[in-house]
């Protein structure tokens, strides 16, 4: 029988989370373990870009399509997708009309999943699949099926949004919502395929004289942030604790074949390493 702690107007259940909130530092500490699982450490999440990629139609979208045909069965995959200029749209109307962020999230993920729909159409007939957000937990069913998942890039925040510091915008952004998906199955390695050759100084469109960044680490980064990012900055703030993500990778989706070169170990693109001494304990 399990011990009944009474004495504050509350009857507790004696054990040392008791009182305590989980998100409390110390509590942390006391229960930081260096034995985590990783539910899905081989298992690749390659990230597809809404405005980068899906935005640019046909020419972007198809090519791509058949390279990752030919990738099935090849590597162990699980597919993110990005809602596109659809999610800015939906964001500014639900503003307007004064939606709190939690609402505004779970638009943003209904623009998405159109996305993975249009994706698992022109994939279907070779294995791919379209995970619904309540399904998170049979993706080892559709890998271990040589199935290729498709799912959407804010999964943690469907139903809810932590409410951000400064304005109803959802504090988070595509790129971070796949970074914690990553990081939540164990998984060591992310591509995020966009429309630029990787990670610059400054942003290429605007500054032809940017310089690419081809390898870096997390503590170069976090040490000189770039102004302008091609991912999400709350990515690089959060991998500061995450225990499992080893490696991002950042490469040019216009560019045939530099997926396919990625997956099989190449620096092509931006690669962003974290080294042991960056990993956060407790």
């Amino acid at each position: 029988m399990s011990k009944l702690v009474t004495g504050d107007g509350r009857t507790h259940i004696d054990s040392p989370l008791m009182r305590e909130s989980l998100q409390n530092r110390g509590v942390i500490r006391r229960t930081h373990s260096d034995r985590e699982i990783e539910i899905m450490p081989e298992v690749v999440l390659v990230s597809l870009g809404g405005q980068s990629i899906f935005d640019r139609g046909a020419g972007a979208i198809l090519p791509l399509v058949e390279e990752l045909r030919s990738l099935i069965g090849k590597y162990p995959l699980l597919i993110g997708v990005g809602g596109g200029t659809r999610v800015r749209h939906t964001i500014s109307i639900a503003l307007d009309l004064g939606l709190p962020t939690g609402g505004v999230a779970q638009l943003v993920g209904a623009m998405e999943e159109a996305n993975a729909v249009l994706l698992n159409a022109l994939l279907a007939k070779h294995g791919s699949i379209v995970m619904q957000r309540e399904h998170f937990w049979e993706l080892p069913l559709y890998l271990n099926s040589k199935m290729l998942p498709i799912v959407i890039s804010v999964p943690p925040y469907h139903f809810w949004e932590p409410p951000p510091e400064d304005g109803p915008l959802p504090a988070h952004g595509s790129d971070f919502g796949l970074f914690i998906q990553a990081e939540v199955l164990g998984m060591r390695k992310i591509i995020f395929v966009k429309d630029e050759d990787g990670l610059y100084d400054s942003d290429p469109k605007q500054h032809p004289d940017a310089r690419l960044i081809a390898r870096t680490t997390l503590g170069e980064m976090l040490t000189k942030m770039p102004a302008e990012l091609i991912l999400d900055r709350e990515l690089f703030l959060a991998w500061k604790t995450a225990r499992h993500v080893e490696k991002v990778q950042i490469i040019n989706g216009l560019r045939p074949g530099l997926l396919t070169r990625a997956l099989a170990g190449e620096d092509v693109g931006t690669v962003i390493t974290r080294e042991a001494s960056e990993v956060a304990r407790g």
